[in-house]
């Protein structure tokens, strides 16, 4: 029997398109280097371009393909170009993309283990892969998200459920007879952590930043200040995020003196090692996760780190049960008969329908294998180490933050005279000039008031010769400026 002109694309179309799509993508791969890494276009650029209605009629899919490449090309900043030095450069590597093509050929809805038990077999086994490569214990229990941000509201949510007198869940905060409740993190802490306080009700006052050190690190001893402060004070003291690689400096907090405190106050702890989370699976970085056994949950976003595509964020918490206790809800259509022997994984968070997320770890974990990821990643923190070295050698930069990751902090200083403000202006504008050429792509950020250039290394196509590259960009620019 014939398909129904009411169906999709014939398979012939699909199978010389997809060609023509995994050339397109291999060629774009090849050539990378020969695009600006930042878009060079203008707000508005895109949009006018682009049809103010949709086709009354199916347009040929070779138009679709020609307005890729003419329209949507330039505007695309190139997350995946070895001079993307940016933010925490979240690098796709082709075993990940093979795996995002399955993913969305199956379709697949791994709500229910009913409803695709291979995404919920497989999101187990692959998350106590990356679990033990890491180096945590068996007592953690994994569960894939989106990003982080997601992964620590849930775990916020957690950790207000764990208040056993309280009845949030049927009450609601102000039915429940609850205290205000307080979460404490570092100053250096990533935005996210407010916004998962916003969003369950908290308020911004909700949430205490605890002073850093010179090092950018959360100071354990005005931790327990602020608690003690807070308690006398009538809130109630109930989570606690430290964090492994902050965004500004990728600083990691002291969990292991952290963790003694909150045992001592009966508070959840949390770990956000979104970025710095992979790092332990290069052997002679098992220090940064000292202290995390301790730990009631911790996050890792292997689309930051380990070359999965965007998104992916594995959540990890010995207290699964809690997580459960939180957000179970399950609808007459959704029991199945095989509810007592399985997972379904729609009870351990806020959404219902959920993507094969883990066949990507899947495909990079056994892509390159845990040595590969190892060398890798490894091979990343030579490489800002060594640009760091240059930092701290060369007349005109000074670096500002350790290096204990892959990110260097620092800032031009070209003249003795300068004043703090007119540095600060000096470094935005070196760059903007910078980012606008379009060799490299730097990101910024503040600390302590100081306008802080980052130099990031985490793209799986970035090496030696990009980073000597990034030094002679650097160099021209303030060449440039000195004369």
């Amino acid at each position: 029997m014939g398909a129904s002109k009411y169906g999709d694309m014939p398979v012939n179309d699909f199978r010389k398109f997809g060609h023509e799509l995994v050339d397109l993508m291999a060629d774009y791969f090849e050539n990378i280097e020969n695009y600006p890494v930042l878009s060079q276009v203008q707000p508005g650029d895109i949009k006018k371009q682009l049809a103010a209605a949709p086709p009354e009629e199916g347009e040929d899919f070779n138009a679709i393909m020609n307005d890729l490449s003419k329209v949507i090309m330039p505007g695309v900043t190139h997350w995946n170009h070895p001079n993307f030095h940016a933010y925490f450069a979240s690098t796709s590597s082709a075993p990940g993309i093979f795996a995002d093509f399955v993913s969305s050929a199956f379709n697949a809805n791994g709500m229910l283990w009913r409803t695709c038990p291979s995404s919920t077999e497989l999101e187990r086994q692959v998350l106590n892969w990356l679990r033990d490569m890491i180096g945590l214990d068996e007592r953690f229990w994994g569960i894939v998200y989106d990003t982080a941000s997601v992964s620590t509201m849930h775990a916020i949510a957690a950790a207000r459920e764990n208040i056993m007198e309280y009845k949030v869940r049927e009450k609601g905060m102000t039915g429940s007879g609850i205290p205000k409740l307080r979460l404490y993190t570092s100053e250096h802490a990533h935005s996210s952590i407010e916004k998962g306080v916003i969003a369950l009700g908290l308020g911004m006052e909700g949430t205490r930043k605890i002073k850093a050190d010179k090092d950018f690190k959360m100071i354990p001893s005005e931790l327990e200040k602020a608690v003690i402060e807070d308690i006398q004070n009538g809130w109630l003291p109930f989570c606690v995020v430290a964090t492994i690689g902050t965004t500004s400096t990728t600083s990691f907090d002291p969990v292991d003196e952290i963790a003694p405190i909150c045992k001592k106050y009966n508070l959840w702890l949390h770990i956000d090692g979104a970025y710095g989370g992979v790092a332990p699976i290069v052997p002679e970085m098992k220090y940064v996760i000292k202290g995390c056994e301790q730990a009631d949950s911790f996050v890792v976003n292997p689309h930051k780190w380990l070359f999965v595509p965007v998104d992916l964020s594995a959540f990890y918490t010995t207290k699964p049960d809690v997580l459960k206790r939180a957000f179970s809800l399950v609808a007459d259509y959704l029991k199945t008969a095989e509810d007592s022997q399985v997972e379904n994984l729609m009870d351990y968070g806020v959404q219902l329908g959920r993507r094969f997320r883990s066949l990507k770890l899947w495909f990079v974990i056994r892509y390159f294998g845990r040595k590969g990821l190892e060398e890798r990643i490894r091979e990343h923190i030579r490489l800002a180490h060594d640009f760091a070295g240059w930092i701290d050698g060369h007349k005109y930069f000074e670096r500002l933050a350790p290096v204990p990751f892959s990110t260097v902090c620092f800032r031009a200083v070209p003249r003795d005279n300068m004043n703090a403000d007119e540095i600060n202006e000096f470094n935005e504008k070196l760059m903007n000039e910078i980012n606008a050429e379009g060799k490299i792509f730097i990101s910024h950020t503040k600390l302590n008031g100081v306008f802080t250039l980052r130099f990031v290394v985490t793209g799986i196509r970035t090496g030696e010769i990009h980073v000597e590259k990034a030094k002679e960009v650097f160099d021209n620019a303030l060449r440039k400026y000195l004369k």
